[in-house]
């Protein structure tokens, strides 16, 4: 495992590198409010793949967008294309956990000359809600931000405090949540715990896309894709499957032990079927 920075402009992301430099590069995008080290038990078990997990900006060991900018999706989307596109990439393999992969996905529509294969872990196309819902969408994802810059920064004041209340956020085992919780804390001169991760990351999303956006978005992925399901994951992503799976033009789903977070908690039965689905 080695810690990397990688450039793109006058931008920087951190990320780790998982496995064999030498070996086919699978680049991996964690969810929200996660970071790298969410794909440190998978990797272990895709030996066949360099596995190049990044921290979003905002998250983990990378910086945080500046006072004057927010994270909104499209800028995700921006950042990954300036990174692959920086660092010389072709046809390249991505893997994305929820946030991650609707990252991805979007990424995989809009620039499908350079994603080889798409592999979606409980994430499968944007988040939408009926056009009529912008304006109070827009009106609370303002008013959310003017409270938070509000309030004071809350802090976890020991490691294993931290771990139980990331256990219990995200439905995971404690070995997962302490994965997680190790690479988002910092320890201060003072000897208090601080979260790396940007606050900010909290507030509502300014706008939600539609369902026909969804549509456009998941008809233009040329990619073959991978979707992995939790039996205990997110209800509203089988609920969509029904119906969105008809969008997608090379489509493999699997449904796996575990929960939303079941790469971590499951990694090997993940791993088999990332592995059987690249050959």
């Amino acid at each position: 495992m080695q810690e990397i920075t990688l450039h793109y402009g006058s931008r920087q992301l951190a990320a780790l590198g998982l496995g064999d430099p030498g070996k086919p590069l699978l680049l991996a995008l964690h969810g929200w409010l996660d970071n790298a080290a969410s794909f440190i038990p998978l990797a272990q078990h895709l030996q066949n793949y360099y596995v190049l997990a990044i921290d979003l900006p905002g998250h983990g060991m990378s910086p945080h967008r500046s006072e004057d900018a927010h994270y909104h999706l499209v800028d995700w989307v921006q950042d990954l294309h300036g990174l692959i596109t920086a660092q010389g990439w072709q046809d390249v393999s991505i893997l994305g956990h929820s946030l991650g992969g609707i990252i991805a996905s979007l990424y995989a529509a809009s620039f499908p000359e350079m994603v080889k294969h798409l592999i979606l872990i409980e994430s499968f196309g944007p988040l939408t809600e009926p056009e009529d819902t912008s304006p109070q969408q827009l009106r609370d994802s303002v008013l959310s931000r003017l409270e938070i810059a509000s309030k004071p920064a809350r802090h976890p004041k020991d490691e294993a405090q931290a771990v139980t209340a990331r256990k219990l956020a995200g439905d995971m085992r404690a070995p997962s949540a302490a994965l997680l919780v190790k690479r988002n804390l910092r320890a201060l001169d003072d000897g208090c715990l601080q979260w790396r991760s940007d606050r900010r990351l909290r507030t509502i999303s300014s706008l939600r896309m539609t369902n026909a956006q969804a549509e456009a978005f998941l008809r233009a992925v040329q990619a073959p894709v991978l979707l992995l399901l939790g039996e205990k994951g997110f209800e509203k992503l089988r609920v969509n499957l029904a119906k969105r799976q008809e969008w997608v033009k090379d489509l493999t789903v699997r449904t796996l032990p575990g929960g939303h977070h079941l790469h971590m908690d499951y990694p090997l039965q993940a791993a088999d079927s990332i592995q059987d689905f690249l050959k």
